[in-house]
């Protein structure tokens, strides 16, 4: 891939009142009309170059969302309070009464049960496939399917979404592809890859800091004019909006994305190598061992390497629990769920993040008790990381001296 997310929005530029270099932040939920006939005509659907009210957008939420379209290479995008906002809303917006969805089966929890526990109550229904065999995704299909959903890296398996093979899927049969990216991104560029709309959960990677959620729908006008539609609109009516003021916040953070991505990648890569020589099961797209390394190295942005998350299977819960306990004892990071922290976040999913899943279901897909999923931090000595790292796994008998 030769494209470049980072050039695109440091080509952005905007002033703010008085000059500012950064955006002035629009403090208000509700805007004038200069004329009541343009009131009616923005009510009616045409709303260019005014603004209703702050669940429907605002001049903060169009700068952020101009930038995380330029970073994914899509029309325009449309932001929102939560990741699950923002999936939620696209799913709804595509799917009604009797339609039917194929998704990956290691997803984020929280969609995992969206899609099996609440979708059914407006008679969507879900098929839940192993992503990375194209021939049971294909096979799933059926005459009610409008949407291929997944995970471009998933959570917390990472398993690697081929996005160009199911994209080829997903057009032969007329489908929408959906990819969330949040795992990767500037990494993969989805759209590129031929998919038709790119999520995010701005909370992890791309704002950074972990102070605030958020989301995004990256795709067409047509899509996302759609959405926010007064008269049937999902994002509209069903309202999971951003505050203006968190807007000015994330992009601010999106500046420094490039080259935080880049220390994360390098430092999980490390650390990955290590755990690996260790004898440890470690699992990381980076690795050679990794089913689907090939695929991502084709998929990838080279220079942002394979990305911050990583997973390690230490036996069992209790000695997961140890380590954790014993690595956040000795300021290592944190034992808490999220990921894109400057700080190095693990938590064992199958009792956290992905805790909505049957115990069985967990079983079958392969997440076994004794995961953790790290999301490595921007440690500037990964060396003496690793070293610490390993003392704590002496220290609760994982490994031997």
């Amino acid at each position: 891939m030769k494209f470049k997310p980072a050039n695109k929005i440091q080509d952005l530029q905007y002033f703010g009142e008085f000059g500012g270099v950064n955006p002035s932040i629009s403090d208000s939920a509700t805007y004038t009309f200069l004329t009541a006939n343009k009131m009616l005509d923005a009510f009616e659907g045409d709303a260019e170059g005014c603004y209703l009210y702050s669940r429907h957008t605002s001049p903060s939420n169009l700068y952020l969302g101009e930038a995380l379209a330029a970073m994914e290479s899509t029309e325009t995008a449309n932001v929102a309070g939560s990741g699950m906002g923002a999936i939620t809303t696209t799913l709804m917006h595509f799917c009604g009464a009797g339609d039917h969805i194929v998704s990956s089966r290691t997803i984020y929890g929280g969609t995992y049960a969206f899609l099996k526990n609440f979708a059914p109550r407006f008679k969507i229904d879900t098929s839940f496939v192993d992503i990375t065999n194209l021939e049971k995704v294909e096979a799933a299909i059926n005459k009610n399917t409008k949407v291929i959903y997944c995970e471009a890296v998933s959570n917390p398996l990472l398993e690697v979404a081929d996005i160009i093979g199911l994209s080829a899927i997903a057009k032969k049969h007329n489908l929408k592809l959906l990819v969330d990216n949040t795992f990767s991104p500037m990494i993969i560029s989805p759209v590129k890859l031929g998919a038709d709309v790119v999520l995010h959960s701005l909370t992890k990677f791309i704002n950074g800091t972990n102070d605030t959620m958020g989301g995004v729908v990256c795709g067409s006008k047509e899509l996302i004019n759609a959405m926010r539609s007064v008269i049937d609109g999902s994002a509209m009516l069903l309202g999971p909006s951003m505050d203006s003021l968190r807007a000015a916040s994330i992009l601010k953070n999106m500046r420094t994305l490039h080259l935080r991505i880049k220390q994360h990648s390098k430092n999980a890569l490390y650390l990955a190598e290590q755990f690996e020589k260790l004898g440890l099961r470690t699992v990381y797209p980076g690795l050679a061992s990794h089913p689907s390394h090939q695929i991502f190295k084709n998929m990838m942005n080279k220079e942002y390497g394979f990305g911050g998350l990583l997973t390690l299977d230490v036996g069992s819960l209790a000695k997961a629990n140890e380590l954790m306990e014993s690595m956040q004892h000795k300021n290592l990071g944190y034992l808490a769920v999220s990921l894109g922290f400057y700080k190095t976040l693990f938590s064992a999913p199958g009792t956290s993040t992905s805790s909505e899943i049957p115990d069985d279901e967990q079983k079958e897909m392969g997440l076994t008790d004794g995961i953790i999923r790290f999301s490595i931090g921007l440690d500037n000595d990964i060396e003496r990381t690793f070293k610490l790292m390993r003392e704590c796994m002496v220290s609760v008998g994982i490994i031997e001296n």
